[in-house]
């Protein structure tokens, strides 16, 4: 259940042909757990893929064309708000596009655009396909997790281009990160009950996900993340937190990469500071607001592109002038921050966490996304309404490393039950924290 800017809580279904038509189907939801629809939209439309992206790395650049949008109703409150919605905010072409107190016809397709007719009823929605724009597909093997198998299993794996979190923007914005990747149907990473079910549904017959129990909010430990990381505005990283919540005091390292695969490090910060106590969200249901504060920063430049900058920052805004060089980190705390960077200390960040067991009974944390346009949350109204990628728990509460090559080894039982250590691969190694810096 993918959780969008808004919020928006839906799934999605895409199939593509090899004439470059495609159909999308998007299954929106009232709640966080996608098991209550409100509306599905079929989308169908021609996609023709161009060359590759000159401004974000490994993504290739895209066209697409519309022809024809469809929205199904699943109950009368939905057709209500949603008709509503329409009516008061689109132009003459569509005024009236459901008759007021007509009555909700269950499986009833009605049109909010259409290329022939030149009709298109969709802004009201916040629907736009923009995501189509921007294209990666990856490809990997996953290792076969039944104690008595040997081998892997293709997967692939399909990125879209990132939703923008200022709900005014999105339909103009055009993407220069990812959302959370699709999975193919045929090759997926196992095991993915919601797989199956999403790819099987229709408009008409909308996925109902699996009931999970609610987890508390448990923020002690480390959290790491699983895959490099790819954000708006051409940044790629890693991160890599512990939280004591004995003292509420928090910890972490960004690492951050020139190329899509997290294999040219540029720079690394670390920082740490304390949070809050988290309260419920009244916004996100299932989400947890809490504060960030960060006192403490240090910067490692880790090529010389950076170094040169930092060496050519004002005196008095990054550390000592002068005195960068590879490898070396240094305190940035004296100097309130770093300007060159964008980091401001001291700094609060207004946050929202959720924590979830994936299908393997790993724990998850999902941290709040950051604003598309690199403002920075610093106020209770800018806080968060959707997800980043999520972070994996790779040390309980009471484990302690002693250096971070304790982190290239993730704990998987083997045919014995016993917990045995299984190297990652090489850009898993180098992890990153800190989510709560101030980026210009």
């Amino acid at each position: 259940c993918e959780v969008r800017p808004g919020p928006e809580f839906l799934t999605r279904s895409y199939l593509f042909y090899a004439n470059r038509l495609f159909k999308a189907l998007q299954f929106y939801y009232w709640d966080p757990s996608c098991r209550d629809p409100s509306y599905s939209l079929v989308i169908k439309g021609k996609l023709r893929l161009r060359q590759a992206s000159w401004i974000t790395r490994g993504a290739t650049e895209a066209d697409y064309h519309l022809h024809k949008v469809g929205i199904v109703f699943h109950s009368q409150k939905a057709m209500r708000e949603v008709a509503s919605r329409i009516n008061q905010t689109s132009g003459e072409g569509c005024r009236g596009f459901l008759p007021p107190g007509r009555s909700w016809a269950p499986g009833a397709l009605h049109e909010v655009l259409s290329a022939k007719t030149e009709r298109d009823c969709t802004a009201a929605l916040g629907f736009a396909m923009h995501e189509l724009s921007l294209v990666r597909v990856e490809r990997h093997f996953q290792p076969l997790l039944q104690p008595q198998q040997s081998g892997s299993r293709l997967v692939e794996e399909l990125y879209l281009g990132d939703i923008h979190t200022d709900w005014g923007e999105r339909l103009h914005y055009r993407p220069t990160g990812y959302q959370r990747p699709l999975q193919s149907a045929l090759h997926h990473v196992h095991p993915c009950p919601a797989c199956g079910m999403i790819s099987r549904a229709d408009e008409h017959h909308p996925p109902i996900l699996p009931a999970r129990a609610a987890l508390p909010m448990q923020l002690g430990g480390s959290w790491v993340s699983a895959h490099c990381e790819v954000r708006p505005a051409v940044l790629f990283l890693t991160r890599y937190f512990t939280f004591h919540g004995h003292n509420h005091t928090w910890e972490g390292r960004y690492y951050h990469y020139s190329d899509p695969l997290c294999r040219q490090p540029t720079f690394t910060i670390y920082a740490s500071g304390h949070y809050s106590q988290g309260v419920p969200s009244s916004k996100v249901r299932g989400g947890t607001e809490l504060a960030f504060k960060v006192t403490q920063a240090r910067v490692t430049p880790m090529d010389q592109v950076t170094v040169v900058m930092l060496n050519s920052s004002e005196a008095g805004s990054c550390g000592l002038a002068g005195s960068w060089s590879a490898g070396v980190e240094q305190d940035i705390t004296p100097t309130n921050g770093c300007l060159a960077l964008g980091i401001k200390l001291p700094h609060t960040e207004y946050e929202l966490f959720k924590t979830e067991q994936d299908t393997q009974e790993r724990s998850l944390l999902y941290i709040g996304e950051r604003p598309t346009d690199g403002s920075s949350p610093d106020s209770p109204d800018k806080r968060p309404t959707s997800y980043q990628a999520p972070l994996i728990q790779c040390a309980a509460a009471s484990e302690e490393f002693s250096n971070y090559l304790s982190l290239k080894y993730v704990g998987r039982k083997d045919a014995n039950g016993i917990e045995a250590l299984k190297p990652l691969p090489v850009a898993f190694l180098l992890f990153i924290a800190l989510l709560f810096l101030r980026w210009d």
